[in-house]
């Protein structure tokens, strides 16, 4: 018998698939700058003040070479720029230009409207479940057989 229940991680997986081409769709439409997947998280991940490229990899969970891609692409583009690290002469900070700071802010935007629209779809209830149990605190991974272990219990 094969079990059509999908698990968790595919099922946010496609969750945040929906909302990253919902995203990428109104800002081409609003004729911004295309940006991939990747790029667009990696512009979520910035903090205000700028944020070295090892710590966006950590943020995302890629590789230092992939979040530097992403980061040569929106360089590229005229959305993010880097900038000397106060804290290490070796380092260098990433941070949005002001075009970058226009679309981001328009993305939040979007993302709020994306949110309302998935409210009338599956119900303001469900939205508000979702997003609490997604910001509560989950604690670390499981070590490793830690799951194996807990689903004997």
């Amino acid at each position: 018998m094969h079990d059509s229940r999908r698990h968790l991680p595919q099922l946010l997986g496609e969750a945040r698939r929906w909302f990253d081409e919902a995203l990428l769709a109104a800002l081409a439409e609003a004729g911004a700058e295309p940006v991939s997947p990747t790029q667009a998280q990696l512009f979520a991940a910035l903090d205000a003040e700028g944020t070295t490229v090892a710590a966006l990899a950590r943020r995302m969970g890629v590789t230092r070479q992939t979040a530097h891609q992403a980061v040569h692409g929106l360089v590229a583009a005229g959305l993010l720029e880097q900038t000397p690290d106060p804290a290490s002469a070796r380092q260098r900070l990433i941070r949005r230009t002001r075009e970058g700071e226009r679309v981001h802010v328009q993305a939040e935007r979007i993302l709020d409207e994306l949110e309302a629209r998935l409210a009338q779809r599956i119900g303001a209830q469900a939205v508000a479940a979702l997003r609490a149990a997604l910001e509560a605190p989950w604690g670390p991974p499981p070590a490793a057989g830690g799951a194996a272990a807990s689903a004997a219990d």
